[in-house]
């Protein structure tokens, strides 16, 4: 089986709609898909659905938005209950600050010479629930100001960058407890990705698994040979289960094609033991 744990689709920050991820899945060789858009379960329904018409297996999951020591961690959660009180309120929470945060890049935008208006964003966002910085690359590219999103954040969006506009993040060990408290398995993304390396130390990842974290994103583009040598050596020593994903959002990541990077059968199926203990959502 080729399992790939980690995909967004255009109700978040992708560019294909569930529906359209799915089949491009199953045109990938794909066998198992985790859908993981940005602070919502809103796709899940779509993609499950297309999943159990065309033979191809849907986990339930989320990517939420944290901050660990004052810089953004992304946290993948898999098979929560969509329904739970506590975990939606939180990722309402998050979205709202995604929301809010616009006026002020576009503020930002504007001082740099690259004026765009809160509808030119708007529509890159579509019925997207959770507007998102590669919303306004979209923007800045159908402008001509870049010529794609890796160049909008290179230059300008990410972290520490000129029109970046810092946001509210959940703190990430209580991030990890309330995955576990909505029934689901808390795994970091690309722990040592986009500067991280030194923040998520393995001493760091160490106490998080401790602390309730259940796995790490291992195979991940943002990792190199050796920092995926280091990890499944840290996950073997920990106990944490050994993922991988893609991270495909369609054209928005070209570099990221579907199965790029999979997760194996056996951390797979750990993943849905633990999810069927805690009472979460198996693929159905």
């Amino acid at each position: 089986m080729r399992i790939d744990l980690h995909v967004h689709s255009s109700v978040s920050d992708g560019t294909d709609s569930p529906t359209r991820l799915v089949v491009a899945a199953r045109e990938a060789g794909l066998d198992v898909i985790a859908l993981c858009d940005h602070d919502t379960f809103d796709g899940l329904v779509e993609a499950t659905t297309a999943g159990q018409q065309i033979g191809v297996e849907v986990l339930a999951g989320v990517e939420l938005s944290t901050r660990y020591q004052g810089k953004s961690v992304h946290l993948l959660g898999y098979g929560c209950d969509p329904r739970h009180p506590e975990l939606s309120t939180e990722m309402k929470r998050l979205r709202a600050s995604r929301a809010g945060r616009l006026e002020k890049y576009l503020q930002s935008l504007a001082e740099l010479g690259m004026p765009l208006t809160a509808d030119e964003v708007m529509t890159q966002v579509g019925l997207s629930p959770s507007l998102g910085r590669p919303h306004i690359a979209d923007a800045m590219v159908a402008k001509g100001y870049v010529k794609d999103r890796d160049e909008a954040f290179g230059l300008y969006l990410s972290e520490g960058g000129p029109a970046y506009v810092r946001r509210y993040a959940t703190d990430l060990r209580e991030a990890i407890a309330m995955v576990r408290r909505a029934k689901g398995v808390p795994v970091v993304a690309h722990p040592w990705g986009r500067g991280n390396r030194d923040r998520l130390s393995e001493d760091v990842i160490e106490s998080l698994a401790a602390d309730g974290l259940d796995g790490i994103e291992v195979d991940h583009t943002d990792h190199d040979a050796r920092d995926r040598e280091r990890l499944a050596r840290l996950s073997e020593r920990t106990g944490l289960i050994h993922t991988g994903g893609s991270d495909y959002h369609g054209t928005g990541k070209p570099n990221n094609p579907l199965g790029i990077n999979t997760t194996s059968l056996s951390a797979y199926r750990e993943i849905l033991r633990r999810i069927a203990e805690r009472g979460g959502v198996l693929p159905s």
